[in-house]
């Protein structure tokens, strides 16, 4: 008799298998923001830009997320798109990871390149995309943007960067530092014909490319709490012999020490990229 009483309230209370909760809330509906720790249905997320719904943290974005949330419906137009690396330096298992990252960010290099308008302003640009080797520049990455800059020339349009990368790509030694010149003898070039240079950085835009095409632009803006440098924060503590401010490389720190022209959340980058983009229009709006 004591045997089938417990048996039953075994039963009656028995909780719910582990397998059956994560099936009740499926995969990726949920998002939770590592800024205020707070979760939120990921469309929602989305819809807003994927900038955090609590707290304006700014979650990473693919190079099509970009064009999807910035671009006119249906007006951009992608250039270069079958560029790819190869292995120069036959550095190992470097080809293994370029097809990794092709799966995984579903691009075929760091940074998306085109044409498209915003607000019916039409812009060249380039986006790179932190889910690729981390944004890092290589070859065809600094072939692709050098491409972009002389076709906004060609075109007699602006040029409008958006930054995210880890710096040099390290499996390309030089071959990836020479980068940093030939996108920056571009931006001359394109800037002694008049062009306007529009670059955004976004987190994070470190190493080479910070210290090239990304600092570069006529008007320089940045996503807030972007993280923006040349070198790591423990090096230069290490070799200044001094701790560096909390803030130290952030964009709101660079915006404060007049290296960058505004911080702008990506809700109202919109607006202001189609402003400039008006003001700096033949017979544009100037007041």
């Amino acid at each position: 008799m004591l045997k089938e009483l417990f048996a039953k309230s075994k039963k009656k209370y028995a909780t719910v298998p582990l397998d059956r909760e994560k099936q009740d809330v499926p995969e990726g509906i949920m998002t939770k923001c590592p800024g205020c720790k707070k979760i939120m249905y990921t469309k929602e997320l989305v819809k807003n830009k994927k900038v955090c719904l609590h707290c304006g943290f700014h979650h990473s974005m693919s190079s099509h997320e970009r064009i999807e949330c910035l671009f006119d419906a249906g007006s951009f137009k992608e250039f270069d798109k079958e560029m790819i690396s190869v292995n120069p330096l036959g550095f190992p298992d470097y080809l293994d990871k370029l097809e990794k990252d092709k799966k995984k960010a579903k691009i075929n290099e760091a940074v998306v390149t085109g044409v498209g308008t915003i607000n019916g302003h039409q812009v060249s640009t380039a986006i790179m995309d932190s889910n690729f080797r981390m944004g890092s520049m290589g070859s065809v990455v600094g072939e692709k943007i050098t491409r972009a800059i002389e076709r906004a020339g060609e075109l007699k349009i602006p040029f409008i960067i958006f930054t995210a990368s880890g710096g040099a790509r390290m499996q390309e030694g030089v071959l990836s530092l020479m980068q940093m010149a030939k996108t920056s003898a571009a931006l001359k070039m394109f800037s002694n014909e008049g062009g306007l240079i529009i670059s955004i950085m976004t987190h994070p835009t470190t190493g080479g490319v910070s210290a090239s095409f990304a600092s570069l632009g006529d008007i320089n803006l940045a996503e807030p709490g972007a993280l923006i440098g040349f070198a790591g924060r423990r090096i230069i503590e290490q070799t200044i012999h001094e701790e560096l401010p909390e803030d130290f490389q952030t964009a709101e720190f660079l915006m404060k020490h007049g290296q960058l022209d505004a911080v702008v959340k990506r809700t109202e980058l919109e607006e202001t990229l189609t402003t400039i983009l008006k003001i700096h229009a033949p017979g544009g709006e100037r007041s």
